[in-house]
């Protein structure tokens, strides 16, 4: 299998990089990361860009830094990197728990995370974290940069609001406290998952603080569980009514069913996966404690 015949280009720089893919934009140009998705897709000829802009040179775009109220990917950053970062297990343990979930150490020594979450995969594990730490992602474009809350960057399967001419430069995940947990379900490890499931909480005199739950897998985008949220805030955590918590969570759910499961499979495993989250969450924001 090969791809159709296409342009290459190699930019140094963001700005050379979003230059390009302003002056080929009548090529339908498409922008090169760790190349685990695109790459089989154009051999499949699934995607046929007329030209590729290659990002592996521009090496602003890579590296990992923690600042106060957030922990900053460069979006070229290698998925092998930010799982062995002792920063990243410090500072954002969801991601650092979600990390090593994603396909096979291999495809995340190639794997960026900016490329993942620019694929925008209903099924990947990176956006249902950006969504359950409020990510911002920063976009370049010939206007400048600006950020996007995750909540408004993923639109549908493999659909972001990104511009055709903008290039997504860094992912800003916001630190938060608290417990967290990040579970499952797979046919095998290293498979995309049937259903995942992100939770955050954080507990103060007893209560529960804030809590923060997003599924993947289970609608054509990560989606952030907001009722089961509200029902959890405020909680005595000795009386969190888990199974509650859970049933809010997947209420109004409608997924696809497809070949690996179907919808109600789909709404049965969230449900489960949610208390289990909620579960090992809420038992690590006590031990914090």
């Amino acid at each position: 299998m090969k791809p159709p015949p296409f342009r290459y280009s190699a930019p140094i720089t963001v700005a050379e990089a979003v230059g390009l893919l302003v002056e080929h934009a009548d090529d339908e140009p498409r922008l090169l990361a760790g190349g685990q998705s695109l790459v089989p897709l154009m051999n499949l000829r699934l995607a046929q860009p007329g030209h590729l802009v290659d990002l592996r040179r521009v090496g602003e775009l890579a590296g990992i830094r923690v600042e106060d109220d957030a922990v900053v990917l460069g979006a070229m950053t290698r998925q092998a990197a930010v799982e062995d970062s002792p920063e990243v297990a410090v500072a954002a343990p969801l991601l650092a728990e979600a990390i090593g979930l994603v396909a096979h150490r291999p495809i995340r020594n190639s794997g960026t995370v900016g490329g993942n979450i620019a694929h925008a995969d209903p099924a990947a594990e990176l956006p249902v974290v950006a969504l359950a730490l409020d990510a911002q992602m920063v976009a370049a474009g010939p206007g400048g940069t600006h950020r996007i809350p995750a909540a408004e960057f993923f639109l549908g399967p493999f659909t972001t609001s990104l511009q055709p001419d903008e290039i997504l430069t860094e992912v800003r995940l916001r630190r938060r406290g608290g417990g967290h947990a990040f579970v499952e379900f797979a046919r095998g490890y290293g498979n995309f998952a049937i259903v995942a499931v992100a939770a955050v909480v954080e507990v103060a005199d007893g209560r529960v603080a804030s809590a923060s739950i997003t599924l993947g897998g289970v609608g054509p985008t990560a989606v952030r569980a907001t009722a089961a949220e509200e029902l959890l805030t405020g909680a005595a955590v000795a009386a969190v009514d888990i199974a509650a918590v859970a049933e809010a969570a997947v209420a109004g759910l409608t997924p696809a069913g497809d070949v690996h499961a179907s919808a109600v499979i789909r709404t049965d495993l969230a449900r489960v996966h949610v208390r289990r989250a909620l579960e090992l969450s809420l038992s690590r924001a006590q031990d914090e404690r």
